[in-house]
């Protein structure tokens, strides 16, 4: 059975919406999960009185009586705010009451929360975070950083890129996932510093590093993993978040039109429901925080009880397939000693 503590407040719909996906998910697996809700007791409760027809001992709660909210400065809070629903998930993480920790609050918090309670894995200078992109050819690319550290440095990239070769070969069985850099160009004298600085180091490790990569390459399916810097990964993600609202937005907007418009976009509505659906974070949930030593995932503010089903089974796969471990591992036998 794995344990996961879940957050579940600070998101934008706490505690409904975290409570309906832990609840989806025991019904839907009976007996692999027990999961702890961490969070303000009364409120939980009222919640859980809604469902039924679920395992009770599959629920735990751990009271929490303080929320570290989206506008809080994320270190200052977790200082503040020990007796937080994040923090305490974490502790119950960090004292391996729990196998994993599931949030979708203050991202910054929970990034900032796992490093210092939980510790790096040796060898790691700033733990990252990844994203799913679709591929237009079928597949993910995964690019990583997309917000654990804004900026970066060349040996933190390098790093980068043995943790997610190592995630690709984990998760998805990837036998020997290509890696590229996010440039201005494919040459090889192409980019800023960091890129020309990450080159060299990239190319003296062991996975299989094929040089620059442009943005249109994120979803032409050319590579399997991206590497950069966290503020343009940010930017990436929130951009590929954007697409599929838009076009929903333009398609309503053409239905306005008329009777005809109406039934086109009724037409196109449903193909592009159904050929865009990778871009739904929903189906893929969050992301998880590679890096620190435990099995932590991050989800979206807005996320739904689909996302957080969909959350609490990705950290179950990671928590069965010792990603930490395998990391750790790995880092260990790179031919070069990494620079902290």
């Amino acid at each position: 059975m794995i344990t996961i503590a879940l957050d579940t407040m600070g998101a934008d719909f706490s505690p409904h919406n975290e409570v309906s996906g832990a609840i989806e998910v025991i019904k839907e697996t009976a007996g692999r999960f027990k999961i702890l809700l961490t969070g303000k007791k009364d409120l939980l409760e009222k919640e859980l009185q809604k469902h039924a027809g679920y395992s009770k001992e599959a629920i735990e709660i751990l009271d929490a009586s303080e929320i570290i909210t989206m506008d809080d400065e994320p270190v200052q809070a977790l200082r503040q705010k020990r007796n937080s629903s994040i923090v305490v998930a974490l502790e119950a993480l960090k004292a391996k009451r729990a196998d994993a920790f599931v949030s979708a609050g203050n991202t910054g918090a929970v990034m900032s929360g796992g490093t210092l309670e939980l510790g790096r894995i040796p060898g790691v200078s700033r733990p990252m975070i990844g994203a799913q992109f679709p591929r237009s050819t079928g597949g993910f690319t995964l690019v990583f950083d997309v917000g654990a550290t804004v900026d970066a440095k060349p040996h933190w990239l390098k790093e980068y890129g043995i943790m997610g070769s190592i995630y690709a070969k984990t998760i998805f069985g990837l036998a020997d996932p290509t890696v590229a850099l996010l440039s201005v160009g494919e040459e090889k004298t192409k980019g800023n510093d960091l890129v020309l600085e990450s080159t060299k180091l990239l190319e003296k490790t062991d996975i299989n590093f094929i040089g620059n990569v442009e943005g249109r390459d994120v979803l032409n399916g050319k590579v399997d993993i991206i590497l950069c810097d966290g503020f343009t990964g940010n930017i990436i993600l929130k951009f590929a978040e954007s697409v599929l609202p838009s076009l929903k937005s333009r398609v309503k907007k053409y239905a306005e039109g008329g009777f005809v418009s109406k039934l086109k976009a009724a037409i196109t509505a449903s193909v592009l429901r159904a050929s865009l659906k990778d871009f739904d974070y929903q189906e893929h949930g969050g992301v998880p925080l590679l890096g620190v030593n435990g099995v932590v995932i991050i989800g979206h503010g807005s996320s739904s009880p689909r996302a957080f089903r969909t959350m609490l089974l990705r950290a179950e796969e990671l928590v069965k397939k010792d990603l930490c471990g395998t990391i750790k591992n790995a880092l260990a036998k790179a031919q070069e000693k990494i620079p902290k």
